[in-house]
């Protein structure tokens, strides 16, 4: 079976985005559920960043495995287009990919935007962490149809 592909986007692709990526991976893989592939990118990334070292110590903290090598890289076009969904932070990201039918957003799942922690201190990377994760489910649900809670 093909790989469908879900991007989640964030605007530098640091933080919030890699997290989620890695929170959804992590919950796949305890399904056993193996034909999606999980990815971030941002609307405003700089190409080969690194996650963010408080993004690295909440994820630890919350025993979610992330990819250690893991560099930032910018939304396309192609990207968007190859994705079987692409779910944004905040309804603001959304609207800037509003020519797409498989965008959606946090706000649009789950009725909240995920808080940008960029710049702050490691509390509020757990608090991102955390409604990352309590949406997980309904991401699962909504993007992943054929996968049974």
């Amino acid at each position: 079976m093909k790989h469908r592909i879900i991007i989640f986007v964030c605007t530098g692709n640091t933080c919030r985005s890699p997290m989620a990526e890695a929170a959804l991976r992590q919950e796949l893989k305890r399904r056993k559920i193996g034909w999606y592939r999980v990815v971030s990118a941002g609307l405003s990334a700089e190409a080969g960043q690194p996650m963010s070292a408080n993004s690295m110590q909440a994820l630890t903290e919350a025993k979610i495995a992330y990819e250690e090598n893991f560099r930032s890289r910018r939304l396309t076009r192609d990207m968007v287009e190859g994705a079987h969904a692409v779910v944004c932070m905040t309804t603001a990201q959304q609207q800037a990919l509003s020519g797409f039918s498989n965008v959606t957003s946090f706000p649009a799942l789950c009725g909240e935007e995920i808080p940008d922690p960029y710049g702050r201190e490691i509390d509020a990377y757990r608090v991102t962490l955390r409604h990352i994760r309590e949406c997980i489910p309904r991401v699962i649900e909504v993007c992943c149809p054929k996968i049974k809670k």
